[in-house]
Order: C-alpha cells, then sequence, then structure tokens
C-alpha cells in the first residue's frame, strides 16, 4: 500500500535533514524523486547516493521562477509530477518582541510563501496526472502556542491553514493536501543546539525522547501513498504525544 512505483515525487530542502530523508524514503518505495534544495554541495550528494531515480536541482523556494524551473525539469526527466513534499524551510528562536520586522518577513517568505508557491505551481501538472498527493512539513510550533517562535511559529500555523484550504479546494481534483508536525527530531541541525538521541534525553514528551528522521519520513510517505487514499486535510503529529499534553509522571497505585 505504501508503494509509489511510476510517481514523481518533488522533496524541497531535500540536501540533509528531514528532506534527504523523506527522499529516501520515497525512491525506496519505487518513486523517482527531484530533490531540491539551496545546499548544492550536499544536495547532489543525497542525490547521487539515491542512485538512478533522483535528480538535484538548486532551488530557492521563495522564487516563482525557481518553481517553474523544478516543474518543468521534473516533467522533462521523469514525465509528471504527482507528488510534492514541501519540506524546505528555516528554525529560529527568539522572543515576539525581540524580532525585527525584516527577519520576520524573511522567515515566513520562506517557510509559507514557498510552500504556497510551491502548491499553485504543482496543482496544474497534477490535474494533468489525474491527481496527486501534496504533503506541507509544519511543526508542532504549529499546533501549539510556542515560547520563542514568533516567525517560525507563526509560518508553521500559516502552512497549516494552507494546507486544509487545499485539501477543500482541490479533493474533486483528487489532489490530496495534508500536514506532517514534527516534533523535536534529531537531525545534523538540531544535534548543533545540543538535543541528544536515545530514551529518557527529551522528558519534555510522553515518549521521553526526541523523534528520528526516518519516523517523520515514514509518515511522510504514507500520506504519499494510496495507503492514504481517503487522507485529506489531516494534520498528522508526529511528536511522540508532545502536543497532546503536559507530561505527567505515573507511579503504579498512587
Amino acid at each position: 500500500m505504501h508503494d509509489l512505483t511510476g510517481r514523481t515525487v518533488i522533496v524541497t530542502g531535500g540536501a540533509r535533514g528531514l528532506g534527504a530523508e523523506a527522499a529516501r524514503f520515497a525512491v525506496e518505495a519505487g518513486a523517482r524523486v527531484v530533490v531540491t534544495d539551496v545546499l548544492d554541495e550536499d544536495g547532489a550528494a543525497t542525490a547521487a547516493a539515491l542512485g538512478d531515480r533522483a535528480r538535484f536541482l538548486h532551488h530557492d523556494v521563495t522564487s516563482e521562477e525557481d518553481w517553474a524551473r523544478v516543474a518543468d525539469f521534473a516533467v522533462a526527466e521523469f514525465g509528471a509530477v504527482h507528488g510534492l513534499v514541501n519540506n524546505a524551510g528555516i528554525s529560529t528562536g527568539s522572543l515576539l518582541d525581540a524580532e525585527s520586522v525584516e527577519h520576520f518577513r524573511k522567515v515566513v517568505d520562506i517557510n509559507l510563501t514557498g510552500v504556497f508557491i510551491g502548491m499553485k505551481t504543482v496543482v496544474p501538472l497534477m490535474r494533468e496526472a489525474g491527481g496527486g498527493s501534496i504533503v506541507n512539513i509544519s511543526s508542532a510550533a504549529g499546533l501549539m502556542g510556542l515560547a520563542l517562535t514568533a516567525g517560525y511559529g507563526a509560518s508553521k500555523w500559516g502552512v497549516r491553514g494552507l494546507t486544509k484550504i487545499g485539501a477543500v479546494e482541490l479533493g474533486t481534483a483528487r489532489i490530496r493536501v495534508n500536514s506532517v508536525h514534527p516534533g523535536m527530531t534529531y537531525t545534523p541541525m538540531t544535534a548543533v543546539v545540543g538535543i541528544e538521541r536515545g530514551e529518557g534525553n527529551y522528558p519534555n514528551t510522553p515518549m521521553g525522547r526526541v523523534g528520528e528522521a526516518h519516523e517523520i519520513a515514514a509518515a511522510v510517505t504514507f500520506l504519499l501513498s494510496d495507503a492514504s487514499s481517503y487522507v485529506t486535510g489531516a494534520e498528522l503529529a508526529v511528536d511522540g504525544g508532545w502536543t497532546t499534553g503536559p507530561t505527567v509522571k505515573y507511579v503504579m497505585g498512587q
């Protein structure tokens, strides 16, 4: 049911971390994948490691021209576009009253406007293909108010809302639109700020640990595939229960 054989998927921000893992899962499920990023060296290496069914293209998601070039490239290389994973984004942390307007706009432009342009670009191609699946990577910060996420949190709430609108408008075209909301996940980026993997290293979540990139990628593959054929407009939290509520330690008998 998770078979993606014969389908072409674009994965933005696919050079490393969650995007690279989502691209790997898609290729292993049989898809042809266009990996895009502004990190040319890492992106080219990721695509090369994935083999003949993967390509890399430099891509600024805030640019309409770049999006058009990516779409044309995917069709020229693989014939159609059936899936899009809007993963590219930047993560920042600052208090609301410390965030500059310039930086806020930059974060929203990459994290939200980039998703909008991507959806707008691929929809005509998916209509031609008879349908498709768009997976927008939001965040746990798009499900709850999280301190120190002024621009980031606002953009991820926006991605959540844009996903709902897309699902409503595109359902009859058999284009499904869903959002994935990772919690704290171990990647090269989070490792730099001291996030550690392993049981007990993240007590803020009911599961007591941070997520792994492959766990997010598995959810993305599910939403790209026919296993989720009647799922659209959903928001899938892959966060170890973080957004469910406060962690409470339970002792048997008390």
